[in-house]
Order: structure tokens, then C-alpha cells, then sequence
């Protein structure tokens, strides 16, 4: 997957008239079943897009945890016929910054990807891959989770494997407001089924055939807590995001009944395990699991959402009011799931506010199994209601059972009100369209454009990744501008400086970034051509700051917090 190209694309509207454009588009090539996991919207507004791939036999492995190989082929290093970890970081305008591997010896699969306060990121995957090349500690058993945190530049910065005996496979990860780090996915621990009760194996436990195992850790990748989550059956988590008192909510699809008895905790010498055992029972096949957790990892509330179907979450997002809960359903009307379904698999929304209790419910419909892979909130601008929620838009595809229709396997976008109301939904195709186009997530960036990513092929085990970006004009509107933003602030080492002054376009215009202290003295001065400008305040001393900024005829300042 070494091939990058440009092109055109056009897009259908199928409600309302379209206010897009296409900004541009940009093809990974490959020859292989290359698996697309995420895009991620970097610090300075950038695009790290990340997945899993297999290399062809003519490239060799490059150890990216060493600066000099800058991800050109090593001649000591080894060939491997697995899938490894894969990133590539694409600019504002599409092009490529850097492309980078970690690999290990066996099959490695990158899931999720967070951006990091602090300029880099934490990359969390799953690992079948023994100590040797990028992977620096042995396998615990089966495979592990294998976490790597990377600058941003792509380089190194430390390493971990997290498992036991039996099967962990990565999922999620976020970044808490302490700078530590949740990571959360399955885990195969072995249980007594014929007394439903966990192992007594003190080093072996769990509840189903499948339970949830999230693992808390500092920004160094210390190990504080894991929690085991579980029922008597098969829970996977699918999503999981920050909430706003440094705590995180779980997206679980579930097909576990509950289980008696209360949760437990065990003290290690570096880590605390806690256990909680499901207390809500299933409405169905397969529900929405919905877990609160606290910033200590401990479970602080659980809900079921669901009819007697089966009932897929895929995606959460934070509101202004609560959480939005997001996936397909194939339940009628039944359980506490109010509405029907049209035909094949709809999409299935579900408003909470904080306690998780119910808001609204909406469903929606492409007439065949419908897929949901992404979901953005959009804050509304300060004087349209101080920040509130102003829509939602939504990302998927759809795949045909039954018969076939023109857009099945395109990208499609849902965009809908604040209340779940549909206002518009839209196909995006490219020139020269794919047999199977399987979107795998969408962003919603500051500015109002929307950038897609998802797996483009002709036949099955040939996925090209197509990232496209698209400018709104509706979406635009409702989004709060600022001249100048800070962040992050408060600041320990770098802040980025982002200018958002009406009519600024990217290398048009010269502007003067001025750092004050309260007295009045200038510190520091820096000129840019760009919109978002990167600035050491490691010289600074503890206290408070004035940014000031001047183009030829706006000015625009700010307060700046060093820590």
C-alpha cells in the first residue's frame, strides 16, 4: 500500500439540496485485505489515518521505533507476512506528511487511535506476536493488547503489551483529563460453568465466553487498574469515549443475561483488579450495554437498551445534555425499544442524558442492512443557545440483502437535528466507482468540513483506503467560530495557536503571534503564514500570559495559563 493519488469525486443528494463541496480526496493503494480502523483529527488539525496491512514481499521491515530508517527499508531487519500496524499522516490539503510500521512477528492489528494533549498519540491493538523487530516484550499468552505511544512525528516514545493465558483483542481508547489513558477491549478469560461462577483460579477469571476488560494507565503507560465486565454469555465492547468528570462510557454489545452477586476487588502489588458481573438482563438476542465509569475505572451505572431482536451499538458520542448511543437494530417494537423496523437492519439512535436515563429514541432506514460506523455532535454557536447541541450527523453504509440497490457499499452521510429529526442524507461516490466503498469513520473538524474514511475495492482482498474530505456550507453555519483559540490551556510545553478570523484562507495572509506577560512586557514574537502555529512555552515561568495576534487588519487576543 505504497501508491497515493488525488482525484475528483461527485456527490448525490437524496433529501434536500446539497451545500458541499469536495474539497479533495486522496487513494491508498494496495493489493492486499488492508483494514482501515479510524481517522483521527490531530492537535493541529491534521489527519492520522490508521489501520492494518501486509506488506509485499519486496519491502522489508522498518523498525519506526528508530528515527534513522524514517520508514525506509532496513537491510538487517526481517521479512514478515503478517498484517502490521499502519499509519499515515496526511496534511490540510490531503497530501502525505509520513508514513510509518510497527511490526512484530505474527499477525498485528491496529483498532483505535487517540490524539494525545500533548502533540502525539496512543495507539491500542491486538498482538499475536512474540517479543522481536517493533515489539519489545514478550506475548503474556494467546494475544494481548499492544499499546504504542508515538510523537507527532510517528516516533516511539514507549511501549505495551497488556494480557493473560487467554485471548485479549484491543478496541478503544481515550485519553482522561489526569493524561492517563483507558483502553478497553475483549477478553476470553476461562470461567466455571457449571456453577457460573468465576474461576478460582486466582491468575484466570471471568463471566461468559467473552467478557470486557478495560485497563487504566498513567501518561507514562503504568499499569493502575484493570476491571473485568461481564455477563453469562458474550459482551464486546464497541465504543468507548471520555465523559466530562474524567471518567468514560462504555459502548458493550451484549447477548449476556445478568449474573447474582455483587463485584469485587483485588489488590496487586503494582495494580488494583476490580470485577463487576452484569446486574441488567438482555431484552433480547443482543442489546445496547451502556456502562458509566468513573476516572478511578469503577463502574458507577449500567443500562440496557433494546428490543427482542438483535440490537448492534456501534458509536457514542457526548451532548450537551447526556450521551447519544448509536447503532443498528433488526427488533420490532418491544423490550424498551419503542419503534419498528422498515426493512433489513435500520439505524437505531438513542439519547440519554447523564444518569442514562432516556431522552428520545430515532430510527432510520436505507432499506437494507444499514451500518453505522461514525457519529459527531456539533456544538452550536454561543449566542444560538450557549453551546447546546445543534446537530448530529452520521456516517455508514449499506450492504444489500435481498436484492441489490444503485448506493449499496457507498459512503453515506445522515445528517439530523438536535431532537434526532432528519434534515438531509447524502451518498458519497467517487469517479470511478468501486464494487464494494465500506466507510469505517467520519469527523467533523472545527472549520465545518467533514473528512470520511473507509475501504474502496473492486474484488474482495484488493481494499484500497479512500479518505475524502468535504466542505458544508449548513453544517458551517451552525458551528461557533473564534478569532484566536489556545490550546491546550493551561499549558505545560507546547500550545498551539489557531486563528479563525472570517475570510482567512491558508497561506494568504501574514500574521504576528505576540506572547505578554500581565505586565505588559513582550516575551516572545512569532510570524505565520498558517492558521494554527505550534509555540514553545517551556521558557515560561508558572502564571498567566496574553496572546496577541495582528494580521494586516484584525487583531485578537487571548489569555494563556501555564502550568
Amino acid at each position: 500500500m505504497k501508491k497515493l493519488g488525488m482525484s475528483m469525486l461527485t456527490l448525490c443528494s437524496i433529501l434536500g439540496v446539497s451545500a458541499q463541496e469536495v474539497v479533495w480526496q486522496k487513494d491508498i493503494r494496495s493489493s492486499t485485505q488492508d483494514f482501515l480502523s479510524q481517522v483521527t483529527t490531530t492537535i493541529d488539525q491534521q489527519y492520522l489515518i490508521t489501520g492494518s496491512s501486509i506488506r509485499g514481499n519486496s519491502q522489508k521491515i522498518t523498525g519506526s521505533s528508530s528515527p534513522s530508517t524514517s520508514g525506509l527499508p532496513s537491510a538487517t531487519s526481517q521479512q514478515n507476512n503478517g498484517y502490521d500496524f499502519h499509519l499515515v499522516k496526511l496534511n490540510q490539503q490531503g497530501e502525505e506528511v509520513w508514513e510509518k510500521y510497527f511490526s512484530g512477528k505474527n499477525h498485528d492489528f491496529l483498532s483505535a487511535t487517540v490524539n494525545t494533549q500533548e502533540g502525539g498519540f496512543l495507539l491500542a491493538g491486538t498482538s499475536y506476536s512474540g517479543k522481536g523487530l517493533d515489539k519489545k516484550e514478550d506475548s503474556k499468552g494467546g494475544s494481548d493488547f499492544w499499546l504504542i505511544r508515538i510523537n507527532e512525528f510517528g516516533d516511539e516514545l514507549w511501549q505495551k503489551t497488556i494480557g493473560s493465558a487467554a485471548d485479549e483483542e484491543a478496541r478503544a481508547v481515550i485519553q482522561t483529563t489526569d493524561m492517563g489513558f483507558f483502553v478497553a477491549g475483549n477478553t476470553t478469560l476461562p470461567f466455571d460453568s457449571a456453577q457460573g461462577k468465576q474461576a478460582q483460579d486466582t491468575k484466570m477469571k471471568g463471566y461468559g465466553s467473552k467478557d470486557v476488560l478495560v485497563v487504566r494507565l498513567d501518561k507514562n503507560g503504568k499499569e493502575l487498574s484493570q476491571l473485568v465486565l461481564g455477563g453469562k454469555g458474550l459482551d464486546e465492547v464497541e465504543k468507548m469515549i471520555p465523559t466530562k468528570d474524567g471518567g468514560a462510557l462504555l459502548g458493550i454489545y451484549s447477548r449476556s443475561a445478568a449474573l447474582a452477586g455483587s463485584g469485587k476487588t483485588e489488590a496487586g502489588s503494582s495494580k488494583t483488579i476490580n470485577y463487576q458481573p452484569k446486574t441488567s438482563n438482555n431484552f433480547g438476542e443482543g442489546d445496547y450495554w451502556i456502562v458509566k465509569l468513573s476516572k478511578d475505572g469503577k463502574v458507577e451505572w449500567e443500562k440496557n437498551f433494546g428490543g427482542k431482536g438483535d440490537d448492534h451499538v456501534r458509536t457514542l458520542a457526548l451532548t450537551s445534555t447526556g450521551y447519544l448511543i448509536g447503532g443498528e437494530s433488526r427488533s420490532e417494537r418491544s423490550g424498551n425499544k419503542s419503534l419498528g423496523i422498515e426493512e433489513g437492519t435500520d439505524l437505531w439512535l438513542v439519547a440519554i442524558d447523564l444518569n442514562g436515563n432516556e431522552q428520545w429514541q430515532k430510527s432510520y432506514s436505507f432499506k437494507n442492512r444499514d451500518v453505522l460506523m461514525g457519529m459527531s455532535v456539533i456544538a452550536g454557536k454561543q449566542e444560538d443557545g450557549g453551546g447546546k447541541s445543534k446537530g448530529i450527523l452520521l456516517g455508514g453504509y449499506t450492504q444489500a440483502e435481498g436484492r441489490i440497490e444503485n448506493d449499496d457499499e457507498t459512503f453515506w452521510m445522515l445528517y439530523l437535528d438536535q431532537n434526532g429529526n432528519e434534515q438531509w442524507r447524502k451518498y458519497v461516490k467517487g469517479e470511478s466507482r468501486k464494487k464494494e466503498e465500506r466507510l469505517s469513520d467520519i469527523k467533523l473538524n472545527r472549520d465545518g468540513s467533514i473528512v470520511l474514511a473507509g475501504t474502496s475495492a473492486e474484488e474482495l482482498g484488493k481494499e484500497n483506503w479512500k479518505i475524502v474530505k468535504l466542505g458544508d456550507k449548513q453544517v458551517d453555519q451552525l458551528i461557533e467560530k473564534q478569532d484566536i483559540r489556545i490550546y491546550p490551556n493551561p499549558v505545560t510545553d507546547y500550545v498551539y495557536v489557531e486563528l479563525g478570523f472570517e475570510g482567512l484562507r491558508e497561506g494568504a495572509f501574514e500574521a504576528e503571534i505576540a506572547v505578554y506577560d500581565m505586565g505588559g512586557r513582550k516575551l516572545e514574537t512569532v510570524k505565520t503564514k498558517n492558521k494554527i502555529t505550534k509555540i514553545n512555552t517551556q521558557p515560561l515561568i508558572q502564571g498567566a500570559y496574553l496572546v496577541v495576534v495582528k494580521t494586516n487588519d484584525k487583531t485578537a487576543n487571548a489569555k494563556l495559563i501555564k502550568k
